[in-house]
């Protein structure tokens, strides 16, 4: 019962993401770009059956689907149990894992469904885009940013003296 508001995260996650992919497949054309920010950001509807930020979308191998839901599924079970694992009072690692689960389990909902995932956040300079993406990833990228934030914040153990001769 502790670890219910981090589950929470998740399942906001998980439909924050499918409501937006929803919104954004039902009412902007694929490849369409509605301009928000001129010269700056605009909705898109693209599909992305690569990796993140469309790695690997152009591969013609039946293995990239595989290996990204593989990979999916991997990332999924390590997270759960690094955060079952992880005290339930270390709040960055655990809101930093829980978003990261939240956003696979978003973007491996959609690979399985469909075989790829709706991606429609497009910030742009002039011609040079970012890559598009969506809330998952979103979500993904802000998990790793609070779990490396986490890293810096713990202090390293102290040597032993038998350890640092060693060293």
């Amino acid at each position: 019962m502790k670890r219910i508001h981090y589950l929470l995260i998740s399942l906001t996650v998980i439909v924050l993401d499918a409501v937006t992919k929803w919104l954004v497949a039902t009412r902007i054309t694929l490849h369409e770009s509605v301009p928000l920010i001129p010269n700056l950001f605009q909705l898109v509807h693209v599909r992305n059956n690569g990796a993140a930020f469309g790695i690997g979308a152009n591969a013609e191998s039946r293995l990239v689907p595989l290996l990204l839901n593989s990979g999916a599924i991997i990332v999924f079970f390590v997270v759960v149990a690094y955060a079952l694992r992880s005290a339930v009072s270390d709040r960055m690692l655990q809101t930093g894992l829980h978003l990261i689960l939240g956003g696979a389990i978003g973007n491996l909902v959609d690979r399985f469904r469909f075989g790829y995932v709706v991606d429609f956040l497009d910030f742009y300079v002039r011609d040079h885009h970012w890559p598009a993406f969506n809330v998952a990833d979103s979500a993904i990228c802000i998990g790793i940013g609070l779990l490396f934030l986490d890293m810096r914040k713990k202090p390293e153990p102290a040597l032993t003296a038998a350890e640092a001769d060693r060293a």
